[in-house]
């Protein structure tokens, strides 16, 4: 079963929360959804076919035999002994030490780091009081890239609005205040427009700061944090997240006539740019080693939770997809490379170096996993007809653990994402994660969030299709 989506997205935004629709006459429709779309030759179907036994001695080895638990546990140790892993700290660099060594030990191919030079923003102190109509702290979270408030704070009134319109049309209001936006969960890839641009907006209009309402259809009082962009055109303001229910509470007030004062404080500071390292491991191709599938995640993360979810799991399984199939002796035709990124989350940051150093490589399918670790579905995918054809056919294998669903879309990954327009194909895990954006960059990104069962599920898809694409006779990459 082939599923498609169109995704509408931001342009600075290069990752958003896949929306399964489709646009027919400027209407939401259900995804179209077409059997028997494909016409491959036999003796490819026929090839495809012969993998099963191979697929299932992956998923047997991952969901019960020696690797059970294994992913899980490895990454419970490194996000145990790291914790959160952010752009530009020595914990980072520490961690991606930690990683390389872990290669080594289990002796992957072409264990290296590749140099990138990356953000460095370090939050420092933050808080902010409610002064009236009543005394109270709210919580928060400063957004990456912001600069500090003085020394004292911004002591100033407050205009809440819901949407950037509303804020035009009450622009005069703005002037010396913060500006509170309470903007309405749609999906991430709609409501993180208010994250992104919440500042360059509010400065626009004379706003001293802004704080948004936290991106995330759920909230325990959790602000959420993430990147922001200024703008050379304005002046840069200092700005936050609030919590959900902090949010809420401000426009109930503002909408009632109170008066509304906040005090803001915030030691944030964008320091020089610092080296760090893409994280390289290999299992070699036995035919053809200059060509390859990579399976990639980030393992920078931001500075609150512990980075579990976003990206631990989708960075453990392609780095584990190595290790399961190398005691597997599972050496495919052609090579297939881990990737595990630095400096995604201040903007793909290390996914742009390397398409820049590896600009001649060919890659026959760029996979990552950057949208949780939740019981797998199949794979998003972006590709040729014939390609899409084939893939459809490969998921067809992982029917023991129900995991064969295809979905098409225009929007694949987040690093891997830089390579959309130069026509290779991209594949992404497609889990059940509608609780994705309730953890996204909070303090509830933890351990706890990732189940080993299911984890070990995400681990035998991503290595089965991997091991599969990178075997095949056929390139995917080539096909129109």
């Amino acid at each position: 079963m082939i599923v498609f989506s169109l995704v509408k997205m931001t342009k600075e935004t290069l990752y958003l929360l896949l929306l399964p629709i489709v646009i027919l006459n400027g209407a939401l429709a259900a995804p179209y959804v077409w059997d028997d779309f494909c016409e491959l030759p036999d003796n490819l179907k026929s090839e495809i076919r012969s993998y099963q036994p191979i697929v299932n001695k992956i998923i047997k080895s991952a969901i019960s035999g020696p690797h059970k638990s294994k992913t899980y546990k490895e990454l419970a140790d490194f996000v145990d002994k790291f914790g959160y892993r952010i752009s530009g700290s020595e914990n980072l660099e520490h961690a991606i030490d930690y990683m390389l060594n872990k290669s080594i030990s289990y002796k992957l191919d072409n264990v290296h780091g590749e140099p990138v030079m990356i953000p460095h923003w370090v939050r420092g102190h933050e808080e902010a009081t409610l002064l009236s109509p009543r005394v109270t702290n709210l919580s928060i979270l400063g957004l990456g890239g912001s600069i500090a408030t003085p020394p004292e704070g911004i002591t100033a009134p407050v205009l809440v609005v819901e949407s950037f319109d509303e804020l035009k049309n009450k622009s005069n209001e703005a002037k010396g205040k913060i500006v509170v936006f309470v903007e309405k969960w749609v999906s991430y890839g709609i409501t993180v427009q208010y994250r992104d641009y919440a500042a360059v907006e509010g400065a626009k209009v004379g706003a001293v700061a802004t704080m948004i309402r936290s991106v995330t259809p759920f909230s325990i009082n959790s602000p959420h944090t993430g990147w922001q962009d200024y703008s050379d055109d304005v002046p840069k303001i200092p700005t936050a997240a609030l919590t959900v229910e902090d949010a809420y509470m401000l426009l109930r007030m503002y909408k009632r006539g109170d008066k509304i004062i906040i005090r803001l404080k915030m030691e944030a500071k964008n320091m020089p740019p610092v080296p760090s390292r893409n994280t390289i491991s290999e299992i070699e191709g036995r035919q053809i080693k200059d060509k390859a599938v990579i399976v990639s995640g980030h393992l920078d993360s931001w500075d609150v939770g512990n980075g579990a979810m976003d990206d631990g799991g989708g960075a453990f399984i392609s780095w584990y997809s190595l290790v399961l199939l190398k005691s597997l002796n599972l050496q495919p035709r052609r090579t297939i490379r881990a990737v595990l990124w630095t400096g995604e989350e201040p903007g793909l940051v290390g996914a742009v170096k390397y398409s820049k150093v590896h600009n001649k490589d060919e890659f026959v399918l760029l996979m990552e996993s950057d949208e949780g670790t939740f019981t797998p579905e199949g794979i998003t995918f972006s590709g040729s007809k014939q390609a899409n054809c084939i893939m459809e056919e490969i998921l067809s294998l992982l029917s023991p653990i129900n995991a064969t669903k295809l979905e098409l879309s225009n929007d694949v990954g987040s690093d891997i994402s830089i390579w959309s327009n130069q026509g290779v194909p991209l594949a992404s895990l497609l889990n059940k994660n509608e609780k994705y954006f309730w953890f996204h960059h909070s303090n509830g990104d933890t351990m706890t969030v990732e189940d080993p069962d299911v984890l070990d599920k995400c681990l035998a898809v991503w290595s089965s299709v991997a091991f599969v694409v990178a075997d095949l006779s056929v390139n995917l990459s080539r096909l129109k």
